[in-house]
């Protein structure tokens, strides 16, 4: 890892906003692309997940789904479940960015896309009792969308639309269903 990284990686975790969105975004997008580096700062992307700033709980998260495309030893399958619990976090913007980049991790193959699909339709499924519902739903079709498009796997589009007619009211499921057009 070359310390330009290194020093993004580290501005990650900074107190000072500016410079770690700064770092964030330049992380972003050097994990576009498959990285050599993923598992030197992977346990600790994971313990970000739990961090007390929902911030860094965001960012790892993020991170987190941009670097499955470097995880050859599969470990997103171990630490999927606390990627998942990000989803439920107590600060909804945090909730929900990391819930719009989970499709990224179903991208990755075919099991974690499985993994992914499965999560999403028992997301969409429970969440009916939560506030934001109806957001988190949008996510979960709009991230489908996503993941279709990159695997072009069209039972994707079924199972999406399979949830979209399971919801009663009527303007929402125009609102999912618009994401398909």
């Amino acid at each position: 890892m070359d310390s330009k990284i290194r020093k993004h990686l580290n501005n990650l975790h900074s107190e000072e906003r500016d410079l770690q969105n700064q770092a964030f975004f330049y992380i972003l997008e050097a994990t576009e692309k498959p990285v050599e580096w993923a598992y030197e700062i992977w346990d600790k992307l994971v313990a970000g997940l739990r961090h007390k700033d929902n911030h860094v709980r965001a960012i790892s998260a993020q991170v987190l789904c941009n670097l499955v495309k470097s995880d050859p030893e599969n470990r997103m399958q171990k630490d999927f479940p606390a990627l998942m619990a990000v989803t439920k976090d107590e600060r909804f913007v945090t909730a929900r960015h990391c819930l719009q980049s989970i499709w990224k991790a179903g991208a990755s193959g075919k099991k974690m896309q499985k993994t992914v699909v499965e999560a999403f339709v028992d997301r969409f499924r429970n969440c009916a009792a939560e506030k934001n519902c109806t957001l988190i739903r949008y996510d979960i079709i709009q991230g489908l969308r996503n993941l279709c498009d990159e695997v072009k796997d069209e039972k994707i589009k079924q199972k999406a639309l399979e949830l979209i007619e399971t919801e009663e009211d009527l303007k929402y499921r125009k609102k999912y269903a618009s994401v398909w057009k």
